[in-house]
């Protein structure tokens, strides 16, 4: 269960539009979380328009927490907080704050994407000071990446269609590239739903077992929500399911 919401959040892949028009405000999206036959712990997305240093922004809260029988023996208490910059779909505040058994992370980061910078501060222990650390064009963070590319029309995101990106996790940059490799038909607690089957190129080693150990579902609309994600780790595997959604801009469509 370790890196609980950096593996939801990573394979949130898909998705952007023009200034971030197909989130509503007060979008709310739950994953129930299953770690191989247990049912492991659930991470949730809510979204708010606010103003950040004078400037509209999307805030972005995605928390992640074990329960029942793994929370006893592995608790998990992660946050994550993004501010996008609406106009440019881009992130100026990120941060990390993760409880995972006795392993803790506070991280702070703060972009400049007109000199391609961003200034790190460790918030878990402050004699680190702060780094100002080079960037590079268009970087996005891991909640930011999600928001960013998932408003894409059903016509930009597409069977064929291959996206690459940097995004930057915990202190690293790491580039991605992201295929849409099918359509199906899906069945959810819902019902049925038409969904694009994804599949993301990821660094071996860290998390996964392989590069591409790891497919995700998301609605064939304009809302591209997170439907279902596989994940073969390094120990074990891991499966998310949608549980919940609220104030989704445009209606699902499931059938029975």
């Amino acid at each position: 269960m370790k890196k609980l919401l950096t593996i939801t959040a990573i394979f949130a892949f898909f998705l952007g539009y023009s200034q971030l028009n197909n989130v509503a405000d007060g979008e709310s999206i739950t994953l129930r979380i299953h770690y191989g036959f247990l049912n492991a712990g659930s991470a949730n997305l809510t979204t708010k328009k606010v103003n950040y240093k004078g400037a509209p922004h999307l805030y972005v809260k995605g928390t992640g927490q074990t329960t029942g029988a793994v929370k006893a023996f592995f608790k998990v208490e992660d946050l994550y907080e993004s501010y996008i910059n609406i106009a440019t779909e881009l992130p100026s505040f990120y941060v990390r704050n993760v409880k995972e058994g006795s392993y803790r992370q506070h991280l702070q980061t703060f972009f400049n994407h007109d000199n391609h910078t961003l200034v790190l501060t460790d918030k878990k222990t402050p004699a680190n000071g702060s780094k100002t650390i080079k960037s590079v064009k268009g970087v996005q963070d891991m909640l930011s990446c999600f928001y960013y590319l998932r408003s894409k029309t059903p016509a930009e995101l597409k069977v064929g269609t291959i996206i690459n990106m940097n995004v930057w996790i915990d202190d690293e940059m790491f580039p991605f590239q992201l295929k849409v490799t099918g359509t199906e038909n899906l069945k959810t607690k819902y019902g049925t739903i038409s969904a694009l089957k994804i599949i993301p190129s990821v660094k071996s080693g860290r998390v996964f077992k392989e590069k591409e150990g790891v497919t995700m579902w998301v609605s064939n609309d304009y809302n591209h929500i997170p439907l279902l994600l596989k994940a073969e780790l390094a120990v074990g595997s891991l499966k998310a399911s949608i549980d919940d959604y609220k104030n989704v801009k445009f209606p699902l469509k499931f059938t029975k």
